[in-house]
């Protein structure tokens, strides 16, 4: 990406956050705007879609899925044990209990990964810690873990690996075919049951 597209990318969801913070409310911005386009541009944030499902599956007590979607869209699929938080509302006190914390790894996912990585631009600013972004998104998601094709005989063992691996990590949680009908916004034709709606307080913990 170009240094001016990117830059872009990073004001524009900024100026965004400054006007949504309500003018009764004082919110110390932590980084610069260089200093925020360093790190968005080094992708610090991003995790591994096998790490997380890895973790999903094992149970992991330290992950936290935020589903950064509207309503509708996290009613229609979800990750398993995610919470929904839309973007418009992320600055809402309601939800400052689980962005602002320790004791839990919040990963925010969208269908691709912009409206996760301005999730992450917002909660970054405030200065809160342990948030990151589903790297691919929920597109990727689909397309490698619940939909993995097997390598050819001729691919190196660790694809073998791999493959094994997101194929029983797509059975344990009940991945099924997908329909991807735009490059935003993907379909499953498996819907898994819904999360509970978000609490105010954190729950678990590592």
């Amino acid at each position: 990406m170009k240094p001016r597209v990117l830059l872009a990318s990073v004001m524009v969801p900024l100026a965004l956050i400054i006007a949504a913070v309500p003018a009764n409310k004082t919110r110390q911005f932590r980084l610069t705007a260089v200093e925020l386009l360093q790190e968005a541009g080094s992708g610090s944030q991003f995790i591994s879609p096998d790490v997380v499902a890895d973790m999903i599956v094992k149970k992991d007590p330290s992950l936290q899925l935020i589903d950064v979607r509207t309503p509708e869209e996290y009613a229609a699929f979800s990750l398993p044990g995610a919470v929904n938080i839309p973007l418009s509302n992320l600055l809402s006190e309601e939800y400052t209990d689980y962005l602002n914390q320790d004791a839990r790894m919040n990963v925010f996912y969208s269908n691709g990964t912009v409206q996760a990585n301005e999730a992450w631009m917002i909660t970054r600013q405030l200065g809160y810690e342990n948030n990151l972004v589903l790297e691919g998104g929920l597109n990727y998601w689909f397309g490698n873990i619940l939909g993995a094709t097997e390598p050819s005989q001729t691919s190196p063992n660790e694809e073998f690996a791999k493959y094994d691996f997101r194929k029983s990590a797509a059975a344990a949680m009940g991945g099924g075919a997908v329909v991807t009908t735009t490059d935003s916004a993907p379909v499953a034709a498996k819907k898994p049951p819904v999360a509970s709606k978000a609490k105010k307080k954190v729950s678990g913990g590592c």
